[in-house]
């Protein structure tokens, strides 16, 4: 199945590249703080652990899709739905079902807030995880991910890209993306790949970004995707593993690494609104100069809202 390809104009053409980074960081992070807990802890405290930490989150950026696709002042698609068919989308949206039914969405798995695929798919990697990947010695580990790389590369050339796994006619993109990234993020701790360095944030930073700066090109952009999700990211998780952090960057380090998900699982809402607007009102140059710097200020006080005042005491009444 094609996937919509990136404008070869377009300065970040491979912007969506950052979910195999988080999906390969996701690996290293998972296998690092339970590869020896887990046996002790059990698989029903690990899952309650992982609901505790991903879910609050999940259902506040549902709730706020809900509400900006109701009243979005510059978008009515949800007239064209019934009371019955909300709330099913909705409820889809929480138990984490994907329900592509949203034509205007481009039939988003998850069409009330769409980054909600990437959680999906990372819950599954945690089950496979606890159920069978932390139990296999790192030899199969590292054969698994090596099988999960042909697959990549094979898809990428099918749909011309990696960008799939969001839509319900790419659903089974997202499953070979988490499969070799997340692999590939436990090898690198099982094998303790870790790079030492003294690089630190800004330098890493710097080279994270350069994967999506990577000029667009029809011919052999199929090839160079996954090349990066195969050999780069896994390269920059061992950097990073290995860096020494400079106390000056400890505090935006936290505060950025806090905010991330948030950020991520709350924006969409904001997107979409903005998505409309543009194509309702055209706005000239001169307004998009401050209304989409507005848009990012808005998006990041939500996040830190959303984690202030609802995820973190959430969790902590949770874990009680």
């Amino acid at each position: 199945m094609k996937c919509t390809p990136p404008h070869p104009d377009d300065l970040i053409a491979h912007a969506y590249l950052a979910v195999d980074f988080f999906f390969c960081l996701s690996g290293f992070v998972v296998a690092y703080a339970y590869d020896d807990r887990l046996p002790k802890m059990g698989l029903k405290t690990f899952f309650k652990q992982r609901l505790i930490r991903l879910h609050p989150l999940v259902v506040l950026g549902t709730i706020l899709g809900l509400l900006g696709f109701i009243f979005d002042p510059f978008g009515n698609q949800w007239e064209a739905y019934s009371g019955w068919t909300m709330v099913l989308l909705f409820l889809a949206s929480i138990l984490m079902i994907p329900y592509p039914i949203i034509a205007e969405r481009a039939f988003n798995n998850f069409g009330l807030n769409a980054p909600a695929w990437t959680l999906f798919w990372e819950y599954v990697a945690n089950m496979v995880y606890a159920l069978v990947l932390h139990r296999l010695k790192r030899t199969w580990l590292l054969l698994l991910a090596l099988l999960a790389a042909i697959v990549l590369f094979y898809i990428s050339r099918l749909a011309g890209n990696i960008s799939g796994g969001w839509a319900g006619n790419n659903f089974w993109h997202g499953g070979a993306r988490v499969a070799f990234s997340f692999l590939a993020g436990m090898c690198i701790f099982r094998y303790q790949a870790i790079i030492k360095n003294k690089l630190g944030f800004p330098s890493l930073a710097l080279l994270l970004a350069l994967a999506f700066f990577v000029p667009y090109n029809d011919s052999w952009n199929w090839f160079v995707e996954p090349l990066i999700i195969v050999f780069y990211f896994p390269f920059l998780v061992a950097l990073g593993a290995g860096a020494v952090l400079n106390p000056a960057h400890q505090g935006v380090c936290r505060l950025s690494g806090q905010l991330s998900y948030p950020l991520y699982i709350t924006h969409y809402f904001v997107l979409w609104a903005f998505g409309n607007y543009y194509g309702q009102v055209q706005p000239s140059n001169q307004t998009l100069a401050w209304v989409i710097p507005s848009l990012i200020i808005i998006q990041v006080l939500v996040a830190y809202l959303a984690m202030k005042f609802y995820d973190l005491p959430i969790r902590k009444w949770l874990s009680r």
